[in-house]
């Protein structure tokens, strides 16, 4: 009885052609993934200096797109790299010229890359689950949570604290990186401002004053 066909394979599918690597290096980086879950085989791909991970990357993430929208799996954690390789591709054959009159041949080689992701088997989920959990300190993520930026992690929880505190939302956010704006932030604000004018103010009146009483010295000195 033959086994499952390379084209029948069960899992959501990405696939690049005519990429222009070597097979033979591009299975070097799909051996480093192959059965990892997803945002750990990122994790690798995004971290190994090899030029084949650049473009296996991209094929990994549009293998999840295809997944969230060809198969609604819109929970990337439970995927993982089911199969992945890459087949030989048409070589372009290149000249150099040698010494005495001779030609040196130059192959590029090309190939096509093929990744698939699947639903991990629920002891294969309970496994990676528990890893994570250690990884976190005892502490099991949530899905919700996984992928979310710093900012946005920390302005959920200002949210939860105010609303157990029975506060209202707050309206505006203080984080002032990146954004040019005018509003008023209070009367300590305000008066600190006036305090600086004010004080650069009296400095030019006594660089003024200084000036002037060397220039009347400079021309008692001349006469």
């Amino acid at each position: 009885m033959t086994g499952t066909k390379t084209n029948e394979r069960p899992g959501t599918r990405a696939q690049v052609r005519y990429a222009r690597l070597s097979p033979y290096k591009a299975r070097e980086v799909l051996d480093l993934v192959r059965g990892l879950p997803v945002d750990r085989a990122d994790e690798v791909l995004q971290f190994t200096e090899r030029a084949p991970a650049v473009v296996i990357r991209k094929v990994l993430a549009s293998a999840v797109a295809n997944a969230a929208h060809n198969d609604q799996v819109t929970d990337e954690s439970v995927l993982y790299v089911s199969a992945c390789y890459a087949d030989e591709g048409p070589t372009l054959k290149r000249w150099r010229p040698r010494a005495r009159g001779r030609a040196t041949r130059i192959r590029k080689r090309t190939c096509h890359i093929t990744l698939i992701v699947s639903v991990m088997e629920p002891a294969m989920l309970a496994k990676v689950e528990a890893d994570r959990e250690r990884a976190t300190g005892g502490r099991a993520v949530p899905a919700a949570r996984r992928g979310r930026t710093a900012k946005e992690t920390r302005r959920a929880r200002v949210a939860r604290s105010r609303a157990a505190q029975g506060l209202p939302e707050e309206e505006h956010d203080h984080d002032h990186e990146g954004h040019d704006h005018d509003h008023e932030h209070g009367d300590d604000v305000n008066d600190a401002v006036e305090t600086v004018d004010e004080v650069e103010a009296d400095d030019v009146v006594d660089e003024a004053s200084e000036t002037e009483a060397d220039t009347t010295d400079k021309n008692e000195d001349e006469k």
